[in-house]
């Protein structure tokens, strides 16, 4: 590569593939086909499965792992974003982390009912490399992107991870069906096209990223930072340079309240839909994965339709006509008890979900103040989606246990989106601070 220069197409077209690269790590791994296998290996009469000693529903074990990893990535980004800034070096950890979830991703392909242990310590792994490499992912984009074209390419990402995401998950689903295809026959053969399925999740995120990896410069400043003490230390010092920024910028301070509070629900609605079809609604596989294909899909266009009304109306208009039609998903999931009923609301889900979650990266980005830390903000924004997950799938399944019932769960999830909105109404349209 080249001097860098901002705004160059070819390096925000190869960072946008990321998307395409990761996004099957989320499909196929956490919302598809390993829940199904996962559920296959560990159905017991008892209903309990044992994990060091203990004893666990296989449901709660698999939501108490990914919990556990959201908590370790939340705890050790902030350090290390800190010193890949200071260091000049994003691409070395995303790298790793990328490495790092989607070899986890192919090696579970020798995870089965006998090594409960392995499956569990890999959907870990999976899930740290996943979202620890987005930390880095993330910070490049005010890096290498104008300010007014980050909502355009920050929709590209998502719209191209839901298109690729989507390509390999109907293949692996057609080896799954149709084993025989794949030269696979036998008892077993359903489960190992499913095992074989986990291996090209981790060959696709891979070989994908490496488009990323060539263009993306090592240092965007082009600058070589010098070493001075020790790394941790200025791990720390990033975290409390971020944190005091914050607090004299007001607009950036509040929109990130909203954000906590709304992407909860986003991300919680997103872990648990499955299991809402599934359990509550009692909807077959194939209509299952059907639902998912209809969000991704119409998920493309709502990540561009959000950016081009964006640009019109405002960044925070959208995102509070995008939680204000999440309150009318969660209402409307209360009263939803067929299929068709669930298509639909899937498609709504879609638009909404495509569009919140592109715009928000974006307007992050863009409320930053200047700065070459951008690791060390990103990593802040990623610390607040992880503890929302871990929050709101605590509390789905503290509402699950007292009232017996997944929907009222669900309609619970309406308060986030009624206090983001809230919030949302509470961001300055313009800071005195230092945010541009």
């Amino acid at each position: 590569m080249g001097v860098f220069k901002k705004g160059d197409k070819k390096v925000e077209n190869a960072w946008a593939m990321y998307d395409w690269a990761n996004s099957v790590y989320h499909l196929v791994i956490t919302s598809t086909i390993f829940p199904i296998y996962y559920t296959s290996v560990t159905t017991t009469a008892s209903g309990k499965v044992n994990f060091f000693g203990f004893n666990f529903v296989p449901d709660a074990l698999y939501v108490d792992a990914l919990s556990f990893a959201f908590l370790v990535i939340a705890a050790i980004s902030p350090f290390l974003s800190g010193i890949a800034d200071y260091r000049g070096n994003k691409k070395s950890f995303m790298k790793f982390f990328c490495y790092l979830g989607a070899l986890s991703c192919s090696a579970m392909y020798f995870f089965n009912a006998s090594n409960l242990w392995l499956g569990i310590l890999l959907v870990i792994f999976a899930c740290i490399g996943y979202a620890g490499s987005i930390v880095f992912y993330n910070a490049y984009l005010p890096e290498i992107v104008e300010p007014q074209e980050q909502n355009r390419v920050s929709a590209k990402g998502f719209a191209l991870g839901y298109i690729g995401s989507s390509i390999l998950l109907i293949a692996n689903l057609v080896m799954v069906l149709k084993p025989s295809l794949i030269g696979l026959s036998g008892p077993d053969a359903v489960g190992a096209a499913t095992r074989w399925s986990f291996i090209t999740v981790g060959v696709w995120w891979i070989l994908f990223a490496q488009i990323t990896f060539y263009y993306l410069p090592t240092n965007p400043f082009g600058e070589v930072r010098k070493n001075e003490g020790h790394n941790i230390w200025h791990g720390y010092q990033e975290l409390r340079k971020v944190w005091n920024l914050l607090k004299e910028t007001k607009r950036l301070r509040r929109f990130l309240i909203a954000f906590f509070v709304y992407n909860t629900g986003v991300r919680t609605i997103m872990l648990v839909a499955n299991l809402f079809g599934s359990d509550t609604l009692h909807l077959k596989t194939e209509e299952l994965i059907g639902t998912i294909l209809i969000i991704q899909f119409v998920a493309v266009g709502g990540a561009f339709l959000f950016s081009f009304i964006a640009k019109k109306k405002g960044d925070i208009f959208m995102l509070k006509i995008a939680t204000f039609i999440w309150i009318g998903v969660c209402i409307g999931a209360y009263f939803t008890y067929t299929a068709l009923h669930f298509y639909a609301l899937a498609f709504v889900v879609g638009v909404v979900m495509g569009g919140i979650q592109a715009l928000s990266r974006s307007t992050y980005s863009k409320l930053l103040p200047e700065t070459e830390d951008h690791a060390s903000f990103f990593s802040f924004y990623d610390v607040l989606e992880n503890v929302g997950s871990v929050l709101g799938l605590f509390l789905c399944g503290w509402v699950i246990q007292l009232t017996g019932s997944m929907r009222n769960s669900v309609v619970f999830l309406l308060v986030f989106f009624v206090l983001g909105f809230i919030f949302l109404n509470r961001v300055p349209k313009a800071d005195t601070a230092t945010a541009k």
